[in-house]
C-alpha cells in the first residue's frame, strides 16, 4: 500500500482552515438569524433554507407558541416565516417564508458519518450572527430528552462548541452539506445536532406537506438486556428489550404483555432496543394488527397488538 504523503502541522492547520472557510462561504448565507414573539414571551435561534420556494427547517423548540418567526440573512435579507409545521418528538419544525430567501442548503446524510470526522456548526449564538464553529464528530447514536419529555435518538454529539441561539442552525459536514440540525439545549458549550438521514427527512417532507408527523404507539417502556446464551441462539440476538412498565389502557397493555417481558421481534422484526420500536411505529402501523413475539417464564409468547396514533398533545 502506498503511504500517504507527510504533511508539516502548519501544513495540516492551513488545509484545515481552507475547508471551514470554505464550508462557511457555501452555507452561511443560507442560514438566518430567526427572532420568535410569542404569549411565551420572546426568544432567538437560527434557521436554514431548505427549498428555492422558501421553506426552512429550524428546531421545533425555538419556535415552540409561536405561529410565525422574523428570519434576517447575511445579504440583509430580511422576511417573515410562518410556522407550517413543528414536531416536537424530533425537535424540528419548518417555516415558509412570505419573501424571497438565498439559495437552500444541500442536504447530506448523517448515516455516513464516523466518528472523528470534520464538521462545521453556522448559526447566531447569544446573537452573533453569522458564527461559525468547527471540531469533529465525538460520538453517534447519542439521546437527548426533548422539552417535550421525549428523547430523540441517534443524535450527533461534536466538540464543536453550541450556545443558545445556535438552535436550529447547520451541522455541515467538510463539503458543505447539511448533516444535522443543531441543538443548544443540552446547555452551553455541548454540541448535540439532530441528524439529517432517512428518517429525519420523512419527517421535514411531511411537515412540509401537512404540517405535522402522525405516529404509532404501543405504550411501552423498556431497555436492551442481555439474554442467555440458550435464547441468543435460539432467536439470533444476544439482547432483547426487557419491558419495565406498561402503560394502562395503551395497545401494548390490551395485548397482555407485562413489565419483565423481554421483546425479541415485532412485525416480524427482530426488537433489541427502544429506538428499534420507535423505528417500526411510523404512520402505516397506526391501527393493524401486528404480532409481539416475548419471552416470559421460559418460553416464547406470541400476542397481536394494534398499534393505535400517537397523541403528541
Amino acid at each position: 500500500m502506498d503511504e500517504l504523503p507527510a504533511m508539516d502541522d502548519d501544513g495540516l492547520l492551513d488545509a484545515y482552515s481552507r475547508t471551514v472557510m470554505a464550508v462557511a462561504a457555501r452555507v452561511l448565507p443560507s442560514v438566518a438569524s430567526v427572532t420568535v414573539r410569542s404569549i411565551r414571551g420572546s426568544g432567538a435561534g437560527s434557521a436554514s433554507v431548505i427549498t428555492p420556494d422558501g421553506f426552512l427547517l429550524t428546531s421545533a423548540h425555538v419556535v415552540a407558541g409561536a405561529n410565525s418567526a422574523e428570519a434576517a440573512f447575511a445579504d440583509g435579507t430580511t422576511t417573515t416565516a410562518d410556522v407550517v409545521g413543528r414536531d416536537t418528538l424530533s425537535d424540528l419544525a419548518v417555516l415558509h417564508a412570505r419573501g424571497p430567501v438565498p439559495h437552500p442548503v444541500e442536504f447530506g446524510d448523517a448515516s455516513q458519518l464516523h466518528v472523528g470526522q470534520v464538521v462545521v456548526a453556522l448559526g447566531n449564538p447569544l446573537g452573533l450572527a453569522g458564527s461559525v464553529t468547527a471540531g469533529i464528530v465525538s460520538a453517534l447514536g447519542r439521546s437527548l430528552p426533548t422539552p417535550s419529555g421525549r428523547v430523540i435518538d441517534e443524535v450527533i454529539q461534536t466538540d464543536a462548541a453550541l450556545n443558545p441561539g445556535n438552535s436550529g442552525g447547520v451541522l455541515s459536514d467538510s463539503s458543505g452539506r447539511m448533516i444535522g440540525v443543531n441543538t443548544a439545549v443540552a446547555g452551553i458549550g455541548v454540541g448535540l445536532a439532530v441528524p439529517i438521514n432517512a428518517t429525519t427527512r420523512e419527517i421535514i417532507s411531511a411537515l412540509m406537506t401537512t404540517g405535522r408527523v402522525r405516529r404509532a404507539w404501543l405504550g411501552i417502556a423498556g431497555a436492551q438486556v442481555p439474554l442467555s446464551p440458550e435464547l441468543a441462539a435460539r432467536i439470533g440476538s444476544p439482547t432483547g428489550l426487557q419491558v419495565a412498565g406498561v402503560s394502562a389502557g395503551s395497545p401494548a397493555a390490551e395485548a397482555g404483555l407485562r413489565r419483565g417481558d423481554i421483546v425479541v421481534e415485532l412485525a416480524g422484526k427482530q426488537v433489541v432496543t427502544a429506538t428499534a420500536v420507535q423505528q417500526l411505529m411510523v404512520e402505516d402501523a397506526i391501527d393493524k394488527p401486528i404480532e409481539i413475539t416475548v419471552w416470559r417464564n421460559g418460553a416464547l409468547v406470541d400476542a397481536i397488538t394494534v398499534p393505535r396514533e400517537l397523541d403528541e398533545s
